[in-house]
């Protein structure tokens, strides 16, 4: 499909700015370059004109790259000011620093990856500020990637995995304080949603990995590791209370999914009994239905409170 193809077609009545001056058939300038008006006639594709009204009721042919809506335009300062912050100021607020992985899980070899994740908490007056802040500041070129406090709050009280392996870590770098009684206080965020969330998560990656299958002939050994290593620790995390991000007695299976020693069949077969043993596990487990909702938020507020008094007695 052409790239052309994928340009979204601003509907009739989208507020819009000219990019452009728009001029008269005599060359004259109608509206200057930022001048608003409304779409009144769509085209059915990118490559052919929107046609335009002015507040003064005369209208214009204008091309997709001659207008932007008015939504994306009044957002566009605010984007770049949040750009700016990402580069150059976010990355010192960084308050917990750790490794995820086939390192933290035991399961790397010798040039594996180190993925690093983190919760950044941003000073008040930056948080507080028209702007806002990123939800996540990311670096593909290092994998890492540090989830603003409050974003990192809500996806571990979804159970989201990777957050919550995060928190689970063996292998932390950084930990100051306020991070430090995110790990100290960790099984506020384990529930009974862990079943939810990484039975889905993993059954999700497995069709992925069949019509990988079908339509190329292979999957990636590593990837229908960590998936199975995903349910076994959802498992243990039901039975137990505790998220186990190092595996043990698994090791040497899941070492042998990855190196290609096992069948799709068998991993499949193996998939299938572990969502048995999860439901099993989630039937019996004692853990609450959902997180403790109140102390995760008095630690955000707690957490908030804390940058302020920082950023005023500095």
């Amino acid at each position: 499909m052409a790239k052309r193809d994928l340009v979204a077609i601003l509907p009739v009545g989208t507020a819009i700015v000219s990019q452009v001056d728009v001029r008269g058939a005599d060359g004259r300038v109608l509206h200057g370059r930022g001048a608003m008006g409304m779409v009144v006639a769509s085209p059915v594709d990118a490559e052919h004109a929107y046609r335009v009204r002015f507040p003064g009721g005369d209208e214009a042919s204008l091309k997709r790259r001659e207008l932007q809506a008015l939504s994306r335009y009044q957002s566009e300062g605010y984007d770049a000011r949040v750009d700016a912050l990402t580069e150059h100021d976010l990355h010192r607020h960084i308050i917990y620093r750790c490794v995820i992985g086939s390192v933290a899980y035991g399961l790397d070899r010798e040039g594996s990856d180190i993925d690093r994740r983190g919760v950044y908490l941003p000073p008040a007056s930056m948080h507080w500020s028209v702007y806002g802040v990123p939800e996540q500041l990311e670096n593909v070129d290092t994998q890492e990637c540090y989830w603003e406090f409050e974003k990192f709050i809500k996806l571990a009280l979804k159970a989201n995995p990777n957050v919550l392996e995060a928190l689970y870590s063996p292998v932390v770098e950084h930990v100051d304080a306020i991070a430090q009684r995110l790990r100290d206080e960790r099984s506020l965020f384990l529930s009974r949603l862990v079943y939810q969330t990484f039975n889905g998560y993993a059954m999700s990656q497995f069709r992925k990995m069949e019509a990988d299958l079908r339509n190329k002939g292979e999957v990636k050994w590593k990837h229908a590791m960590h998936l199975i290593r995903l349910l076994q620790a959802g498992i243990i995390a039901l039975r137990t209370g505790d998220l186990h991000v190092r595996v043990e007695r698994e090791r040497e299976q899941l070492l042998a999914i990855r190196d290609g020693l096992m069948t799709w069949e068998q991993i499949d077969e193996l998939r299938m009994a572990l969502h048995r043993e999860f439901e099993e596990a989630f039937g019996q487990s004692t853990l609450a239905d959902r997180p403790d909702y109140e102390r995760a938020n008095a630690m955000l507020i707690d957490a908030r409170r804390e940058m302020a008094r920082r950023e005023g007695s500095a």
